[in-house]
Order: C-alpha cells, then structure tokens, then sequence
C-alpha cells in the first residue's frame, strides 16, 4: 500500500523548471505536426504515403517502447541507479546528450531509409525523457490547486516554445529565401539545444516521493523476463479499467487529434487553397500560439475555480468556430493576405490554447483515482500510456491527412494542385477537425472530477490509508464509484486490477 511522506514545499523554481521541460512535449510536437510533412513532401523527396509509412513504423515501436520505459520507472527505485539518480529521474538525465537527435531529422536530400531512422531515433528519445516527466508533478504534489498549478507551468512554457516553433521558420525563411532546406536544420539546431537546457533544469530541481523504506514479500521477489512483460501489459490495460482515466483519454484524444488533424492541414490549406507562402503560414501559427497562451491563462482558472469538463466544452466550441471561420472565408474567396483572416485565428486560438491544458491538468489526478482503487501508486504505467497515445494519434493524424491528401490528388512538389486536391484539403481540415471535437465534447459530459470531488476522493484515500472501518455516506460513495468505475467495496485493492 501507498505511504504518507513530509510535503516539500514547491517554489517557483520549480514549477519554472518543471514547465520549461514542456519545450520539449510542446515544442518538438508543434515543429513536427505543423512542418514535417510539408518537410518530407517540399525538401526530401518523399511521397505523402512513404512519410506516413515512416510514422507508422514509429508508432509500432513505440507500442513496446512507451509501455516499457514506464512500467521500468514504476520499478526502477528499488536498484542501485533508481536509489543513486532517482527512478524517474535517471531517464531524464539519460536521455540529455541524445537530444539532439532532433536536429539530424531536418538534413535535406538523404534518403527514405536515412528519415526513418532518424525519424524512429527521436521519438524514441523523446519518450525516454517525456513518460517519466510526466509522472513528476503526482511525485512532488498530492493536492488539487499545486498540481493544477504543476500543469499550468507545463502548458504555459509549452505555448512559449510552440510560438517560437511558429516564428521562428518564418523568420528564417525571411533570412535564407523560400528555397532553403536549411531553414528546417537551423531550426532543429536551435530546438534541440532547448530541448538539453530543459531536460537539465528538470532533472536538478525535481524530486520524487520517497520509496517505502521496508518491502514486503511480493515486492521482494523479482519477477522473471517472461513475467515482467506479462506484467507490463497487464499494468497497461489495467490503466483503462478506471472510469475517470477512460473519460480523460476521451476529452484528450478529441482535443488533441481535432489539433494535429488542423495543424497537418493547414499549411497547406495557406498555401494552396488560399494562396498564401511559408512565411505566411508561419505568421498565422505563430499569433495562433500566442492566443493559446492567454487562453492557457484563463483556463487555468477557470479550471480551478469551477469545472475542468465544462471549460473543455467552451474551448472545443471556439476551436470549431475559428476552423468554420476559415471554411467561411475559403467559400468566399478571400486570399491568405486579407486582414479578415485574423479572426479565426484569435477564435481557433482560444479554444486551441485551453483544449491543450485541460487535460493535461486533469491527467495528474488520474494516479489519485487509481491509489484508491489499487491501493498503489503507478504514476509511471498511466505516463507510459499517455506518452503512446498522444504518440499514436498525432501519427494517425499525420497520416489521415496525408493519405487522403494523396487519393484526392495531391501532387508533391507541385507548386499549384488541382481543384479536387485542393477541396480535399479544405475537407479534411473541417471535417476532421470538428469531428473530433464533437467527440470530446460528447464525453466531457460524463467526466466529473473537480475541485470538490477530488478533494473527496483524497480524504477517502487517508481514511482507507488509515484502516478507518466506518462506511462512508452516500454522497462520498457516489463520488468515489463515480470516479473509480468499482464499487466502494471492491476498493483499496480488493479487485482484480490491483
């Protein structure tokens, strides 16, 4: 069973370098969703279905990577490098001077084989830092308002990085022309340094919860190779027997996949369906991911002081304003240079910059629902499958759109495409997008965690924790099955996922 430690206090240091870290989930996630596949397509060579291929093949990995490295950090304390470096922590320092494997993605003119590989590398780096990051702000907080706070820091430094990965092509661009395939390379160049100075930050003012200090028998025994992965994916699956989890990857995926969907489509509804250039796409990003920094800013509150799922519902319904504001203004006629345009950027910014914290703020309660179920704390095992599913969707994506990009005629290299390439173009990033959204709306519905029931479910925690035998009232038993998905006396490990 899960123990009580001494709370350290969190200073500002620390929510600032917990944050930061976010350069690399945020920022490495916006370069690749907004310019990869205009990248691989414009720069490399390479088909719309041969890139989808190399996210495929990345995304298969990560099915055996992602599990692994967080049911590895979930056991790791118990040997000499968890004790030495901390069993999150060790693969946060690890994955430093591999780093700039994000760089090397953006060399020009190599082959397929070379963008796979490269491709693969990165991605798994980033998942050897990112899961047991995410496990951070459940180690060094336990209450809703600093771990509402944890996740603020994340997402706010996040956006910082994303308007940066926005900018920062055009600027270049402006610099070296329109042409240059080393406007990708300098910009990798420059995010993977951040990427190191980050990771650093994190890993010097981060801690975990101590380990219970004595083990019991079934911890004791070390499980064979065999029983280990059967155990892997066993606490993988398990991670979805808890109702609040399932409504929360729900909220996530239709808030998440609605974005990558949009970000894959609209550079090239910019250029081809408006008419527009590189820089300008650039520019309409970059003011889009400055808008999302003060919705994050306002989410934040909103989420504190009121309900997390009905805050989802006001952003998804601005995000799907901003995307008809622009089917709107495509309908019409008006060239990617009209002023016009501003507008659903500043409505597609706003629902996009709180869609992006909401989850996440609701993610580092996820370990709390499941203590109460299990009686154990698997911070890494709900990492490690978040990490795989933000993974996978941003590839589905990636690959949705370039797949039917492709059937509608889509021409790589082209500088003019085809009117049927071109509305399939427009559909897509419509389409999916609003769907998605709609999906995630339609669950936040049933997704009931928030300041008043999760200050209840932490007060039936210590009330298990300390063997009070006296049944709970009908309100705080609703609110814990409600949550947990098990009857209440099924409990505190007596079930079949603990």
């Amino acid at each position: 069973m899960a123990t009580t430690a001494p709370q350290r206090r969190v200073r500002p240091i620390n929510y600032i370098a917990y944050g930061a870290n976010d350069v690399l989930g945020a920022g490495s996630m916006a370069v690749i969703s907004t310019w990869i596949l205009i990248f691989y397509t414009s720069f490399c060579g390479l088909s719309a279905v041969q890139a989808t291929i190399i996210f495929g093949v990345a995304r298969v990995l990560d099915a055996v990577a992602s599990p692994l490295i967080g049911y590895t950090s979930d056991n790791l304390g118990r040997s000499w490098l968890g004790r030495r470096f901390g069993r999150r922590r060790f693969f946060i320092l690890a994955a430093i001077p591999l780093l700039p494997s994000f760089a090397i993605m953006w060399v020009a003119g190599q082959s397929f084989w070379y963008y796979l590989v490269t491709y693969v590398l990165f991605e798994l780096v980033y998942a050897m830092e990112i899961i047991p990051y995410e496990t951070l702000a459940a180690e060094m907080a336990t209450d809703y308002k600093t771990k509402a706070k944890f996740a603020g820091a994340r997402i706010l430094l996040g956006q910082l990085s994303a308007i940066l990965a926005a900018f920062l092509p055009g600027r270049l661009i402006g610099w070296l022309g329109p042409d240059s395939p080393d406007t990708y390379l300098i910009m990798g160049i420059v995010f993977a340094a951040l990427f190191m100075l980050a990771a650093t930050m994190l890993y010097v003012f981060s801690w975990e919860r101590p380990l219970p200090p004595t083990l019991t028998e079934d911890e004791a025994a070390r499980p064979g190779a065999v029983d280990a992965v059967r155990a892997l994916y066993r606490n993988l699956f398990s991670t979805l027997r808890i109702r609040a989890f399932r409504l929360h990857l729900g909220m996530y995926l239709g808030g998440y996949i609605s974005q990558d969907i949009y970000n894959a489509a609209f550079t090239y509804f910019v250029i081809f369906a408006l008419g527009g250039s590189a820089l300008i796409v650039s520019n309409l990003v970059g003011v889009t991911y400055a808008v999302q920094f003060v919705a994050v800013i306002l989410a934040i509150n909103f989420a504190l002081k009121l309900s997390p799922a009905k805050a989802y519902r006001f952003a998804a319904v601005s995000f799907a304003i901003g995307v008809l504001l622009f089917l709107a203004m495509f309908l019409a006629g008006l060239p990617a240079t009209s002023a016009m345009l501003w507008i659903p950027v500043v409505f597609a910014g706003l629902g996009r910059g709180a869609l992006n914290y909401i989850p996440w703020a609701t993610y580092n309660y996820m370990a709390d629902v499941d203590e109460i179920v299990t009686g154990r704390r698997r911070e890494g095992a709900f990492a490690g499958v978040m990490t795989f599913v933000r993974k996978m969707s941003q590839a589905a994506a990636i690959i949705f759109v370039g797949q039917v990009m492709q059937a509608g005629g889509f021409v790589s290299k082209a500088d003019i495409q085809s009117p049927q390439a071109i509305t399939t173009i427009v559909a897509v990033m419509v389409t999916g997008t609003i769907a998605m959204l709609c999906f995630g709306v339609l669950v936040s519905f049933r997704f009931r965690l928030d300041p008043r029931t999760h200050a209840i479910l932490m007060e039936e925690i210590e009330r298990l924790r300390a063997g009070d035998p006296t049944p709970p009232d009908a309100d705080r038993r609703a609110v814990v099955e409600d949550l947990s998905g098990w009857r209440y006396d099924q409990l505190w490990g007596r079930n079949p996922v603990a």
